[in-house]
């Protein structure tokens, strides 16, 4: 599966275990979030108010 801005945080998460320290220097502690299942990428980022670019880059992912 190819995870984008558009996958949830959950998906990422499996494809891209690494992942998981990023969103955590992000300031995202999304292991545990009940909305780790349903909420995007790009909403979390929203949320957040954490650059989607930036987000993506440190992730190695496209939009």
């Amino acid at each position: 599966m190819t995870v984008t801005a558009d996958s949830t945080i959950a998906d990422v998460l499996r494809e891209k275990p690494e992942a998981a320290d990023i969103l955590f220097r992000f300031g995202m502690g999304c292991i545990g979030c009940a909305l780790a299942n349903g909420e995007s990428l790009r909403q979390a980022a929203l949320g957040h108010g954490i650059p989607l670019d930036e987000l993506l880059e440190a992730l190695g992912m496209e939009e």
